[in-house]
């Protein structure tokens, strides 16, 4: 209670106005006068008395002092006096002021914009219950570590494992929805019962789907997605219960799912609607041999890690390898974290790219630090005259680094209106499938990030005048006028041109290797024609779909005719399995010759185009040898394939493959190879040359096996070469396709070049944010050498000015100057250097960051150098030019 009062009477005296300091002054007054009274009556002389009535008291205004030391919160009114002083200061320079504070906003923003990305994406716990027991679950096998599952072997390791509390899995999809309104295809996921369950997504009305009714053969059910809700029903609770036919049947809703379930992982995204995976209308399904693209999630048991479940799951793996040793030789379940498997392809570009920017923040500080020197050196007399007053260091200190953390924190206000846009373009740019993009937003981490930025900053370039102050020798100071210090000061002031131009060169280095990066990219060959051809999915009319594989073949023949009338095709063809860069499936076969193999892991692999003639003039690929899958290459012709040059050069070494035979995995007779083209990029421009699978086989879509053909018509892909724009090429298709039958449905149109495009945009994302940075950054410290040898010409225009006087060439001084600049900016190059060589070998250390270029590229590394010292010749040439100019008589007459 004594403090509280205490408390309460220093605020009091704070904030309750001058009476108290007046009754005070009136009561010390009163005493004085009794002192000096007493003397007067012991004899002393008038100014005898008052002197020694003062020497008694101690001090009238040190009394004062300590009065409202005792009844105040004296550090509080410090501060407040400091922040006010700080204020008119500088508004006294409001040039220095607004340059300052744009210049750290620059910085501050920067990074707040992306930390605001890194803070959704990398650190922020995910929007799950216990997210670290989440793992993502595939199959190890010959090709691919973490390749798709079988639906038989899920079931069994849903059922054997020990040590997972579920385990579900997920299977991208498409659907064509008639009924309610025109056709549509919709984005769908195959998904078993527990997997919203394990993940703790509740629906927003009805129910998930109940164990059970993922089983083959059950009732055919739909849960529906928020956005799909309000679209078709209006956001209408009735929506519940409602029927909706999809490819021909007829799906009953039970639930829909919340907007925020927007998870992207391996092969699911957010999807207009889900469906049980027992609904899969693929025969295969149930066959052990076929993986589906299916691929799974679970939970582990509370207390158990990472490596106890995969040693269970191996177990599990060896176990159903003995029991099916055809199917299931060579495969063994592989679990990843669910954290990990989100953030691994854009972890170390956000890194990256977070370090480049505090890169940036720090040359903005360097910069301010310079300036706030200059200023320091120009308030030296303010300083002197102030200890000599009785300001103490500490109290000088304080008043600097207030002056620094204003500008700090207002720097940082600006930074965040900075960063709200910046976060926006950011987003704009980051790569489709970046993964929680949604949750970016200006959140209380963010807020308090740069906070602490702002804060560290106002400390860091607010520390250089604060050591020169405290190192300054003040009385010498008050008495040469402020000008004894000249060589420290400029010391300090060169290192920070060093730090400045070495932290550049480190960021244009790094811009630099991503710009030949992605050229070195541009330079690799496809193996097919991008410019021209369109791509897009195909849907079969509901009435088409389970017909004969007669009446399917000659839909086929029907659709690709009037597709190739369309104007402007010249050529169609339609595709199945794999897409060159979107997706892939892989044939199994042995060669005329050798034993079949005991297991599927145990043939040969490749990856299986299904095609038709035209497939070859569409894309543009190279026929090298033989002849390329004709009309003729029917159902009741002998089994035609034809071979990459990659598959030929494996296979047959130097041998011609025209004639060879295969035995393909779904067939029971051979296949002839026919033809040789050239290898197409799968995997894409930076993958494919180090992928495992790059053997290519093509096979005509008329010789599929009737139960394959069948699943053609519930999705193929389309390819056409057109002479028209894509947009304008896919419309006329569109209506073609409408006027055969309205049911049919074409959709997600996109170019080859496009296509070509996403597989860089992660690259091109990076190299266009180090480039914004390396930029900025040599803007800033092109500044900061310019704003230094300008303060070296206005303190040494005395001497400049005697020596021209004395006969000086103006050209000596040019070069004087010059020189002066070039050996800072060439002792930071190769600071920079030394520097950039670390990052670089960080940068290479990440496969997805450089191509085709070492880390220490000397052509890089020269353009990099030539272009600082350019700028910094730039930033030399004003001042020198300035100092050539002095006019001697006009500076000898102002000594």
């Amino acid at each position: 209670m004594r403090k509280l009062r205490a408390l309460r009477l220093r605020l009091h005296g704070m904030f309750g106005g001058n009476g108290a300091d007046e009754e005070f002054a009136a009561e010390l007054e009163g005493h004085l006068e009794m002192h000096i009274a007493d003397n007067l009556r012991a004899g002393m002389s008038p100014e005898q008395a008052r002197r020694d009535a003062y020497i008694k008291l101690g001090g009238v205004e040190q009394t004062k002092q300590a009065y409202r030391e005792r009844e105040g919160l004296p550090w509080f009114e410090m501060l407040w006096q400091d922040l006010r002083f700080g204020l008119r200061m500088l508004a006294k320079s409001p040039g220095f002021t607004v340059v300052a504070v744009l210049t750290l906003a620059l910085g501050i923003g920067a990074n707040t914009a992306l930390f605001s990305v890194v803070n959704a994406v990398l650190l922020n716990p995910l929007p799950y219950p216990h997210p670290e027991e989440l793992v993502t679950v595939h199959a190890s096998k010959p090709n691919f570590n973490e390749g798709a599952i079988s639906y038989p072997n899920f079931r069994d390791w849903q059922r054997d494992n020990k040590t997972l509390a579920a385990l579900a899995v997920a299977r991208g999809t498409g659907y064509s929805l008639t009924g309610m309104g025109d056709a549509e295809e919709l984005r769908a996921e195959l998904v078993s019962s527990d997997f919203f369950p394990l993940l703790g997504v509740k629906p927003i009305i009805g129910r998930l789907f109940a164990p059970g009714e993922d089983e083959i053969g059950r009732e055919p059910l739909a849960i529906i997605g928020e956005d799909f809700w309000q679209r078709k029903f209006g956001s209408r609770p009735d929506a519940v219960g409602k029927v909706l036919t999809l490819d021909g049947r007829d799906y009953t809703i039970v639930g829909v799912l919340p907007t925020n379930f927007n998870l992207t992982i391996n092969n699911f995204r957010a999807a207009d609607l889900y469906v049980p995976i027992g609904q899969f209308q693929n025969p295969a399904l149930n066959n052990r041999f076929a993986p589906l693209g299916i691929h799974g999630i679970a939970r582990l048991k509370p207390g158990v890690t990472l490596a106890q479940a995969q040693d269970d799951m191996l177990r599990v793996s060896e176990r159903l390898e003995k029991i099916y040793p055809e199917a299931d030789q060579g495969i063994r379940a592989k679990l990843v974290s669910f954290q990990f498997a989100m953030v691994r392809d854009v972890k170390p570009l956000l890194l990256i790219l977070m370090s480049a920017v505090g890169f940036v923040l720090l040359i903005a500080c360097v910069n301010i630090a310079n300036l706030l020197l200059v200023r320091s050196n120009a308030r030296a007399q303010e300083f002197a005259v102030r200890s000599a007053l009785g300001a103490g260091r500490s109290r000088l200190l304080r008043q600097l680094l207030t002056e620094s953390l204003m500008l700090s924190l207002t720097g940082g206000a600006v930074g965040l209106m900075l960063a709200a846009w910046g976060t926006q373009v950011i987003l704009h740019l980051l790569p489709r499938e970046l993964p929680r993009a949604a949750e970016v937003h200006m959140s209380g981490t963010v807020l308090g990030f740069t906070l602490l930025i702002s804060l560290a900053s106002g400390t860091l370039f607010g520390l250089m005048p604060c050591v020169k102050v405290f190192r300054q020798n003040l009385q010498d100071t008050l008495k040469d006028g402020g000008r004894g210090t000249g060589g420290v000061r400029q010391r300090a002031q060169n290192w920070l041109v060093v730090v400045q131009m070495a932290t550049t060169l480190v960021l244009l280095m790094g811009a630099g290797l991503m710009i030949r990066s992605l050229i070195k990219l541009s330079e690799v060959d496809t193996g097919f024609r991008s410019q021209g051809v369109l791509t897009f999915g195909l849907e079969a009319p509901p009435s088409m779909i389970g017909v004969g594989p007669d009446a399917t073949r000659a839909y086929l023949r029907e659709t690709n005719a009037r597709i190739a009338a369309t104007p402007g095709v010249d050529a169609v063809s339609f595709s199945w399995a794999a897409l060159p860069m979107q997706s892939d499936d892989e044939q199994l076969f042995w060669l005329d010759g050798e034993p079949k193999p005991q297991s599927q892991n145990a043939m040969h692999w490749a990856i299986r185009y299904i095609v038709e003639p035209g497939y070859l003039k569409a894309m543009g690929i190279p026929l090298l040898k033989g002849r390329f899958l004709a009309t003729s290459d029917d159902e009741h012709a002998p089994r035609a394939v034809v071979i990459d040059d990659v598959f030929a050069r494996k296979f047959f070494g130097n041998e011609d493959p025209i004639g060879k035979r295969v035995f393909l995995e779904q067939f029971d007779g051979p296949a002839t190879v026919v033809g040789v083209v050239g290898h197409v990029n799968q995997w894409g421009l930076d993958n494919d040359a180090v992928h495992p699978l790059r053997a290519e086989v093509y096979q005509a879509m008329m010789q599929m096996p009737p139960q394959q053909l069948g699943l053609v018509m519930m999705g193929m892909d389309v390819i056409v070469h057109s002479r028209y724009k894509s947009e304008t090429a896919f419309q006329s298709i569109r209506n073609e396709t409408a006027q055969m039958n309205h049911a049919q449905v074409v959709y997600n149109p996109e170019s080859m070049e496009s296509v070509i495009a996403d597989t860089l945009a992660g690259r091109r994302f990076s190299m266009i944010l180090l480039a914004v940075f390396a930029g900025t950054a040599l803007m800033l410290a092109s500044i900061g050498i310019y704003g230094v040898l300008s303060y070296l010409v206005v303190q040494h225009s005395r001497d400049i000015g005697v020596r021209m006087a004395l006969g000086a060439n103006r050209m000596a001084v040019f070069r004087w100057v010059l020189k002066r600049g070039g050996r800072l900016a060439l002792f930071g190059a190769a600071v920079g250097v030394i520097a950039a060589l670390g990052l670089t070998q960080v940068m290479a250390s990440f496969s997805t960051l450089l191509y085709g270029v070492r880390p220490y590229d000397p052509p890089t590394m020269l353009g990099v150098i030539f272009v600082l010292m350019g700028v910094a010749f730039v930033a030399c040439y004003l001042p020198a030019r300035r100092a050539m100019r002095i006019d001697p008589m006009q500076v000898l007459r102002t000594e």
